[in-house]
């Protein structure tokens, strides 16, 4: 294993934009509590509270000093981790010797999902992501939803072709240099990827780096997992009838 990432980085930073997230955002931030633990580098994680109402603001300083609670009025996912970005520059200032990670509120990383990132030692580094609960789904669409996320042949190979908000990292040198995410409604994850790799940065597709994440029905993002998930459901629904 090459520790060659360790000279490259001396700090790391994960921002969780939430969007009335109250319910969920306990078990996801003592996932990441415990990827920070598992990294031999300090690790600062932002909680973006975008237009939450739900108390989600009561969580704040629950969970020790390195975890920082912000809000905004975005209700926007572009805007509100591209704050949450911007508060973490502040915390380190110009410092580029800083990886970013980013996941969302509804999601689990795993323990090694730090050091799994830091370890690859490119530009960004894109993950997947599985679902473990589909309550809220028949087993036709968990099916058709697990068929048509590894149907590219290349996903067999440890790549893939997927770009998910909540499984992604990037030094935050590349990040400010292509000028970080977009205010996009949804879509900013695709966006910021695809500026990086124009840019000619490095990225690292890896299945192996992967989190849990919800099977909601209700959406956050326009057009995110939610309206993936839906959509889905609309097509089996049409196959039967």
């Amino acid at each position: 294993m090459s520790t060659a990432w360790l000279r490259a980085y001396d700090a790391a930073a994960v921002v969780i934009p939430a969007h009335n997230e109250r319910a969920k955002l306990p078990a996801c931030l003592r996932a990441v509590l415990t990827a920070a633990l598992c990294a031999p580098i300090p690790v600062t994680i932002v909680v973006v509270l975008d237009d939450c109402d739900d108390g989600s603001d009561q969580l704040a300083g629950e969970y020790g000093p390195d975890v920082h609670f912000i809000s905004v009025d975005a209700h926007n996912v572009g805007a509100a981790r591209a704050v949450g970005f911007g508060y973490a520059r502040s915390l380190f200032g110009t410092d580029t010797r800083c990886w970013y990670a980013t996941t969302d509120a509804d999601s689990r990383v795993d323990p090694g999902w730090l050091v799994h990132q830091l370890e690859v030692g490119d530009d960004m580094v894109l993950g997947v992501v599985r679902v473990t609960d589909w309550g809220h789904h028949g087993a036709e669409v968990a099916q058709r939803y697990l068929q048509s996320y590894q149907a590219d042949p290349v996903y067999q190979n440890d790549h893939h072709d997927h770009i998910h908000g909540a499984n992604m990292g990037f030094s935050a040198r590349a990040y400010w240099r292509v000028g970080g995410f977009r205010a996009l409604a949804s879509g900013e994850d695709v966006d910021l990827a695809e500026r990086l790799e124009a840019a000619g940065y490095r990225i690292h597709r890896d299945t192996e780096l992967s989190v849990i994440t919800s099977a909601r029905t209700q959406a956050r993002a326009p057009h995110g997992f939610a309206h993936h998930l839906r959509q889905l459901g609309r097509s089996v629904a049409g196959d039967c009838a």
